[in-house]
Parts: C-alpha cells; structure tokens; sequence
C-alpha cells in the first residue's frame, strides 16, 4: 500500500467518521486500480490459500474497513508487505484485518503504536514460518511426478495440507499463548512483566565461517537445521525458551539459573558426542532484561553474548550475578575450597549439581571489566 503526505485528511474526507464512502475518488491515492496479471496457476494457489480472489486497491480496501488511507499502508508495511500502488490486489481478508486492527484501537484495547507493533510482530514470525515451510517442507513433498510438473503437484497438495496446517498453528500459538501468559501472571510486580530478571545463554559454533568456506551449501544447510533442530529441543525439554538462532548461534532464556546452567551444559555434551559438529562455546549471564516482540534486550544479554566470545572451546562461561544465584539456590557451592572443607569434616551438605571455578579478570569490550567463571557439572 502507499500513501501520500495527504492521504490521511483525504481518506477521511472520503469515509467519514462512519466509514462510509464520500466525494474523494481513489485516483487521489495513486494510480488507476488495474487487474494484476501473472501466473493463472500462482493466481489460484493464491486465492487457495487466501480463501478468496482479488477484489479491491489498497484505497478500496482502506475505504471498505473504514480506516485512513495512511493507517492501512502503515498496517501493511508492519506485516512486512511491499508497496504495490493501486493495484487490485487485495481480498475481504484484508479489510477485515483492517477493521479488526482499527477496532481494536478504537475500543481503546491498544494504542495505534501497539497494534502497528502487532501487526509486526505477527507479520515477521508467519513470514519466517511460511518460508521454511515452502522452501524444506513443500519443495520435498512435490517432487515433479510423470506428466506432471512440480507447479501441478503444488495445487492439490496445498488444498489438503492447508486445514490441517491451520489448525496446528492455531494450536500451537494457543499454547504457547497460554505458557506465556502464565509467566507474565507469575511476576512478582507489574515492572517485572517488562523489565524482568533472566538467565540468557548464547551457544556459539567455533569456527563456522571456516566451514561456509570448505562445506557445500547442503551440507552447510544440513548442519545448521541439526544444530539449530538439537538446540531447541534442549532448551525446551529443560525448560527454557529459544528466543532465536542466527544460523551459527542460537540465543536462550531462562527464568533460574539453574534451568540455564544445564540449558548450556546439555548443549556441550549432547554436541560434543555428534561428531558432524564442530566445537561449541557457551556464554550465560543472568540479571535485569527487557522484553520486546519475542526478543531480549539489554546489558545482561550483551554480557553473554561477550561471555560466549571469550568462552573455551566446548565450555561454558557465567558471569558473577548467575554464580551468585546458583549459590543461593544451592544448585553450587558459594567456594569449592568451603565444600571440600566441609566435606572433609563430615557436616551435612547439599549435593550440588555445578562446579564453578573463577578465571581472570578480563576487559570486556563496552562492558569494563568482568570476572567470568567456568561452570561444570560437580565432580567433572
């Protein structure tokens, strides 16, 4: 969709504050609307998976859901879609979408920052989905067939996977809807909802730009989905949340210590015994984090990110704070030297899962100085 400096005073003009349609004429909003042509095949998967043809321009659409021509084209670009003019493009899902982002503002139920955020939220999770599915999922199961080319095979496919699919995702967002919920509702105040306290780990593959360089693509493909197929499978059997992987790296978070100590822990010893992999490095660090759209921000998460550079090959890095909180937690002794001594003199202790053992003090760059430990599993 696109505007122009004056789309938002026209749009109102031309729906009113009722939504209905006024004098404006959409050729103020750009250019004529146009059929769009292309591909028949591509035109009817799209109205497939759609569930209806091209009707209305970006100015119709806009007009239709009763919303300014300039909030429609901001909606748009957060889902992550290109400016298409005023071609006739757009579907009833489309005004819909509208109508319901627009009421919600209205209703006061979000901001209009808020619901744009949705929208881009929403827009930039479903396009990563939609890609891997098309491009590991699709492409295996449409294999050109005799007298049949792949685009042939693609039609039928998608018209019996596409319920199945739907529901699933609704499913799974469902849940995943209700565990984050119950994390938020669990918040010891409402500034912990935002600003909380976490453990975030970082697992980093050495030596991966080598690889890009020896490895063929789908080799090099292979591993990564492995990689990245192991690393989320850890770290929600343990109980903690995959923010994202970047490829060569994937990023972790946990609500204890304890939980991300093992997180990073499993990691190295579950690759370590893959001899496709190359060494891993682990950086954790645990204090005050800000959530935004899925993601972590803040100084804890760029402490573990340095953490994890600095890190040996197959080892883990923690920082003071979440030495600390493993202490605390009696998941590690306070000092080695204090445990043996208490051992040694048969008083009663817990049986610790970790080890820790303090390297040197080291700079780190835009955080200062920092006294990384080694974390190990008790007795290795």
């Amino acid at each position: 969709m696109t505007a122009d400096d004056g789309g938002t005073s026209r749009a109102v003009r031309a729906t009113g504050e009722d939504g209905a349609a006024g004098a404006a004429s959409e050729e103020d909003f750009g250019e004529e609307s146009a059929e769009e042509g292309g591909d028949p095949l591509a035109l009817r998967l799209e109205a497939l998976i759609l569930g209806a043809e091209r009707r209305y321009t970006p100015f119709q659409a806009a007009r239709a859901a009763g919303v300014s021509m300039d909030l429609a084209a901001r909606f748009w670009r957060a889902m992550g879609f290109a400016d298409i003019g005023q071609a006739r493009a757009l579907t009833e899902a489309d005004v819909l979408a509208l109508r319901r982002l627009a009421g919600l503002v209205e209703a006061g139920l979000l901001s209009e920052p808020m619901a744009v955020q949705v929208a881009r939220s929403t827009g930039q999770t479903t396009a990563r989905l939609a890609d891997w599915q098309i491009d590991s999922f699709l492409e295996g199961l449409t294999e050109p067939q005799e007298g049949m080319t792949r685009t042939e095979i693609t039609y039928p496919l998608v018209e019996l996977l596409l319920p199945e699919l739907e529901e699933f995702l609704i499913y799974v967002w469902r849940r995943q809807l209700a565990a984050a919920t119950g994390r938020v509702v669990q918040a010891a105040d409402d500034a912990e909802m935002v600003d909380r306290r976490l453990a975030v780990g970082f697992a980093d593959l050495v030596g991966f730009t080598r690889l890009t360089r020896r490895l063929e693509e789908e080799e090099l493909g292979e591993l990564v989905e492995a990689f990245e197929t192991t690393a989320a499978d850890l770290v929600a059997a343990h109980g903690g949340r995959l923010i994202k992987t970047l490829g060569d790296e994937v990023l972790y978070a946990a609500d204890d210590a304890g939980t991300a100590a093992e997180i990073g822990l499993r990691l190295i010893e579950t690759l370590t015994n893959d001899e496709t992999m190359p060494e891993l490095r682990v950086g954790i660090a645990f204090g005050t984090v800000t959530t935004r759209m899925g993601d972590v921000f803040g100084t804890t998460v760029n402490l573990a990110s340095r953490l994890t550079s600095i890190a040996p090959k197959d080892a883990v890095l923690v920082d003071g704070a979440l030495a600390e909180e493993l202490a605390r937690a009696g998941d590690a002794p306070k000092s080695e030297a204090e445990a043996a001594a208490a051992q040694e003199a048969g008083e009663e202790h817990p049986e610790y899962r970790f080890a820790l053992q303090p390297m040197w003090q080291r700079p780190v760059r835009g955080l200062g100085v920092v006294e990384p430990w080694l974390l190990t599993r008790r007795g290795d």
